[in-house]
């Protein structure tokens, strides 16, 4: 009987080779479930570099007046359509140092930024209360109760203000979209959504324009809030869409990037990314886009910062960083520096991209997390430290500190020609400059005149409206004393027809009886 031991050694030899083989599949396993994408840069996708990346959207022509009077507007998330959140023409006057002016206290967070129009500030607070703050004392001018849950910016404009509230106020799980009069906040139309928003609105050419959490992104009608129509998209869109040469730009949490035009919501391009682990899968866009040098930029959860092309969607370039990038990037041409992606990011670090190829120019150690979105005044980037609680100015330039402030949360700031207004975490302040040159006068006594002419207009509409149900009243009134008049001359003219009737009757039988009259006689 032979042996069995060559046929043992065989199978210890096949057990061997096969456990190597595992070893080396699990080793090759943990490398795909470890490791991260790459960077990407292709400079070679269109970009086309302006001198300017965007200015204060120009406001309307005001009417001839002795006095002059503020009518500068910030008027959406981002300051303007594009959403750059860019003000590269700021006086040069509005930068640090700033002396402390007046101060809203609130009672809950202020996760996203007010508007500005002409003298007043409309903030919306994560309560679903709207406030009109006078934006010369920062008190309190009218409030409406939108919803129980908001995390959204007003959009202004046509002389209303519109909200994207999160939840309803009779507590349903689902949102609501409204609109205000700006002067004395009265309710304009309301419409209940599908599901819940937190979609900044932007208004544009009499249209609305936001997503939801389950995927649509409206257009309403601005004027009574019916839909012109509706885009699913892959995921839930809580960004705002951004507009940039008739077409809307936006991520979703499916992971993809759309344009879509916004005359008819139909698709242009769509884009899906892979910056998760196994490089198979994607993150979500949180983020709200930035539109400039015809590229689109935002961030995503997969740590990375994404540049696509407005034309086609080609990837111009992906940049990773530490940790979530939940912010809105802002957009620059800075001088000396040439344009310039800014973001922060969860690992605490904020950056300044090359907008081009995506390289990092410069980072800030923050110390803690960054979740809001930098705005750019000038040459200075302003952004918020969510850990810290506090606020912090860079110089756009070389990420030098210039300006530290102890509150803070998410988006710091916004600005007019007179001051700068800071969000804390539930509280806004509004920061004077110390140097005031003869401009800044101007803009003082510019907005003085508008808090006066804003006055005026409020009491105005309020006898308007107070006047309204006697109008309606005398209305209904004439309404019944014109339909009276009219049934009193129908039935006079109907009276009139019969004794017409009876006396060409009455003529008749005259003339009949003057005939039998005749024959009579010529008988007789």
């Amino acid at each position: 009987m032979p042996s069995p031991k060559p046929r043992r050694r065989r199978g210890l030899l096949v057990a061997l080779a096969a456990a190597l083989v595992l070893i080396v599949a699990g080793g090759a396993t943990a490398f795909l479930l470890l490791r991260e994408p790459g960077d990407v840069s292709n400079p070679d996708v269109a970009f086309t570099a302006t001198s300017e990346t965007t200015t204060q959207p120009p406001p309307a022509p005001p009417r001839p007046r002795a006095r002059p009077v503020d009518t500068f507007s910030w008027p959406t998330y981002g300051l303007n359509e594009a959403r750059t959140r860019t003000w590269s023409n700021s006086p040069a006057y509005l930068r640090p140092p700033f002396k402390r002016g007046w101060t809203y206290r609130g009672d809950v967070l202020i996760e996203f930024p007010p508007v500005i129009r002409g003298p007043d500030l409309f903030v919306f607070d994560d309560d679903g209360w709207l406030r009109s703050l006078n934006k010369l004392t920062g008190e309190i001018q009218w409030r409406q109760h939108v919803g129980k849950l908001a995390a959204a910016s007003p959009a202004i404009g046509d002389g209303n203000v519109y909200v994207v509230a999160l939840q309803r106020l009779d507590g349903t799980n689902a949102g609501r979209v409204a609109a205000f009069r700006e002067t004395d906040g009265k309710p304009l139309w309301s419409k209940d959504l599908p599901s819940r928003a937190e979609s900044s609105p932007l208004l544009r050419d009499g249209t609305l324009y936001f997503g939801t959490e389950n995927g649509t992104v409206f257009a309403l009608d601005a004027r009574n809030g019916r839909t012109k129509w509706t885009y699913q998209a892959a995921g839930a869109v809580k960004g705002a869409p951004a507009y940039d040469g008739g077409n809307l730009y936006f991520g979703d949490y499916g992971g993809k990037v759309q344009a879509v035009r916004a005359r008819d919501g139909r698709r242009v391009w769509q884009v899906g990314t892979n910056g998760t682990k196994f490089g198979f899968g994607s993150g979500q866009f949180y983020s709200t886009p930035a539109i400039a040098f015809g590229r689109v930029y935002l961030g995503n959860t997969d740590s990375r910062v994404y540049s696509f092309s407005t034309k086609d969607g080609a990837l111009g370039w992906a940049t990773g960083t530490g940790g979530y990038v939940y912010a809105a990037p802002a957009v620059a041409n800075i001088r000396g520096l040439g344009p310039t992606v800014y973001a922060g990011s969860y690992d605490g670090n904020f950056y300044a991209f090359d907008a081009r190829t995506g390289a990092v120019r410069w980072k800030f150690a923050s110390g803690n997390r960054i979740s809001g979105s930098p705005t750019v005044l000038d040459d200075i980037v302003y952004f918020s430290n969510l850990g810290a609680y506090d606020s912090h100015g860079l110089n756009a330039r070389t990420g030098k500190p210039v300006f530290k402030f102890p509150e803070g949360s998410y988006t710091p700031v916004v600005a007019d020609r007179r001051a700068v207004y800071l969000v804390g975490y539930n509280n806004i302040f509004e920061l004077l400059p110390t140097r005031r040159p003869r401009a800044w006068r101007a803009a003082q006594a510019a907005l003085v005149e508008a808090v006066r002419i804003a006055r005026v207009e409020a009491r105005r509409a309020a006898a308007r409206d107070a006047a309204t149900p006697a109008v309606r009243r005398a209305a209904r009134t004439a309404r019944r004393a014109g339909r009276r008049a009219r049934r009193s001359a129908r039935r006079a003219v109907r009276r009139a027809r019969r004794s017409a009737r009876r006396a060409r009757r009455a003529v008749r039988r005259a003339r009949r009886a003057v005939r039998r009259a005749r024959t009579g006689r010529a008988k007789g």
